[in-house]
């Protein structure tokens, strides 16, 4: 909005030329949801406990969580609307892949929202059946799918990092590949969400690294220089990254340890359908089990350890999945768990970063 508002004054008043530049408006995407967060962060966790919108705890998790129960949950929707409402001033909105996010967003946090208000009705740690909530979440990463592969111009090729000349054209099987990236990197978060603040560092960082692919990606000589699919228009996607790493740094700042809000699924299932979408348009897909190297071992543990247990007729591999919980039933204070798993988050995004010279 303020995009379209001010850059057609440069003629007017040279400095309103800033505002064609991404760097500089993706920084005031970053301040303003961050903003956002603070000034608004306080009443929505007032209402969400005026209307006893609390967190069911999972029955057979770890004793030291049941202290938990009550807290104030669906915080999701602050994430979402600082996100959106900062894209939206910062973004040029006539660009297709902002558009595309907004509904990923829109889409997720909607099938997230309605399995936490399911939790509440039925008082239970259970919403949405399982069923019901991955047919939706296929439906909507189908549409997204479907949309990038009518999309003029899209290259349907796999990026393989280290590997500038290998690129195989996988046609019409992008669109399950697609499909299936949106849809475990959004359950992949959505596991991770455990402890206070667990997953939205990672999610934060993981976003500031596809900020600076998306604006890469959307320079055609940089593009060229690194050897990287150029992808004309996602620059753009930068401001949304942006926008998320403010929204993610206000509400870390309410959930982390101890935590004042937790994001509910409406929160984690839009956070993890954004990365992978930004991985798949970024053409950056097998990045993404690197940036998001967290959330694919959480997965993983947690199909290693079902998959064990069903095989050996009860035995465990892990004291508890998704493994965060393995680590707090080990000994491991809840904020040590945490700052952990931030730390080997940021050092997986900057392993991530370097395979663009590693070419």
């Amino acid at each position: 909005m303020l995009y379209h508002l001010f850059y057609p004054l440069k003629t007017v008043f040279g400095g309103f030329n800033v505002f064609r530049y991404i760097t500089f408006r993706s920084i005031y995407a970053i301040l303003t949801a961050l903003i956002i967060c603070f000034l608004v962060g306080p009443w929505v966790i007032r209402q969400l406990q005026k209307y006893q919108i609390g967190q069911y705890i999972r029955e057979d998790g770890p004793a030291s969580h049941f202290s938990k129960a009550g807290t104030p949950t669906m915080g999701g929707i602050l994430i979402i609307g600082a996100t959106l409402a900062a894209t939206l001033l910062w973004a040029d909105l006539t660009n297709p892949y902002i558009w595309l996010l907004i509904f990923v967003t829109v889409g997720f946090g909607g099938i997230g929202f309605l399995d936490d208000y399911l939790k509440l009705i039925k008082k239970h740690n259970r919403g949405l059946s399982g069923r019901g909530k991955l047919a939706g979440q296929i439906v909507v990463a189908a549409v997204v799918a479907g949309w990038l592969y009518a999309l003029p111009g899209f290259d349907t090729t796999l990026t393989l990092p280290f590997f500038k000349d290998v690129r195989p054209d996988l046609g019409w099987g992008f669109i399950p590949l697609a499909i299936f990236i949106i849809v475990g990197s959004a359950n992949a978060v959505n596991l991770t969400d455990g402890l206070d603040g667990l997953a939205i560092g990672p999610v934060t960082i993981a976003a500031a690294f596809f900020m600076i692919f998306a604006y890469l990606s959307g320079n055609i000589k940089i593009a060229e220089y690194l050897q990287i699919p150029y992808v004309r228009g996602a620059g753009e996607l930068a401001i949304f990254c942006a926008a998320l790493v403010g929204a993610g740094m206000g509400f870390l700042w309410y959930n982390s340890y101890p935590a004042q809000v937790f994001m509910g699924d409406v929160g984690a299932l839009a956070l993890g359908g954004i990365l992978g979408t930004v991985a798949i348009a970024t053409k950056q897909e097998i990045l993404l089990a690197l940036v998001g190297g967290i959330f694919v071992v959480e997965a993983l543990s947690v199909i290693i350890q079902v998959t064990f247990f069903k095989v050996t007729n009860g035995r465990r591999i892990f004291r508890m999945a998704p493994i965060h919980h393995h680590y707090e039933l080990k000994g491991w204070p809840e904020p040590k768990v945490i700052v952990r798993f931030w730390i080997l988050a940021l050092i997986l995004g900057l392993l991530a970063l370097s395979t663009l010279k590693l070419r």
